[in-house]
């Protein structure tokens, strides 16, 4: 396990996701997708859903970061500790968890979905999706092997910021022993760059890499507004 996170050091993780109803939203596609930044030099894929993962996983040397989302309000990635466990089956060397304190649907802590999914598959490490400095924290006594900035902005503990939240990076950076991934609208070199620099043990990029239709939005508004 510490194999895998030192591998993860200072490198880019890209998260590949289509949402429902996109034309990317195909498990071929996606794996083809994480294929090319693989090549490009991501070292882990981040993947959400079980057919996603499945297909990622078989077709990458590369670790998969797996998740599945379940809802759009309160806790819905990887909600349950069933859900962490068949992440788990389909591929994913680690399973990315909601860690924040609000309930989950299956009535358990954070902390307990932890420890079920590293009882039945000792060898999967656990990233904590954490949205306050609070939450890293109480991710990282809780058994989580990461922790990941991932949604700062979307859970009501913090202001919702145009591109990272950097204070809430250094903050949790500054807080945790465990390695933190940055994550959450880095959307330029620049961005990517300056999360580094303040300490993080990964950056993860997804829409500014892997979704072409906001992309595409970026360049055409850009182009309107000339």
């Amino acid at each position: 396990m510490t194999a895998l996170i030192d591998a993860l050091a200072g490198r880019l993780i890209v998260s590949c996701q289509a949402y429902p109803g996109e034309p990317m939203r195909d498990p071929r596609t996606i794996s083809q997708v994480a294929q090319a930044c693989v090549t490009g030099g991501a070292a882990a894929i981040r993947v959400q859903g079980l057919d996603d993962i499945r297909a990622t996983a078989a077709v990458l040397d590369v670790p998969v970061i797996g998740l599945v989302k379940e809802g759009a309000e309160g806790v819905y990635i990887t909600p349950t500790l069933e859900l962490a466990f068949a992440c788990a089956e389909a591929g994913a060397k680690i399973v990315a968890i909601d860690a924040t304190s609000r309930p989950r649907p299956d009535g358990l802590t954070f902390a307990a979905v932890v420890a079920g999914l590293k009882d039945k598959h000792p060898d999967v490490l656990v990233m904590a999706d954490c949205g306050s400095v609070e939450d890293c924290v109480r991710a990282e006594g809780d058994g989580a092997d990461i922790i990941g900035t991932t949604l700062g902005g979307y859970t009501g503990d913090r202001a919702k910021t145009v591109g990272p939240d950097f204070e809430f990076a250094e903050q949790a950076i500054a807080a945790c022993t465990k390695p933190v991934v940055v994550e959450g609208r880095v959307h330029t070199l620049e961005h990517a760059v300056a999360v580094m620099r303040l300490g993080a043990h990964a950056v993860c990029v997804g829409t500014a890499i892997t979704h072409p239709s906001t992309i595409t939005g970026w360049f055409a508004e850009a182009v309107k507004g000339a």
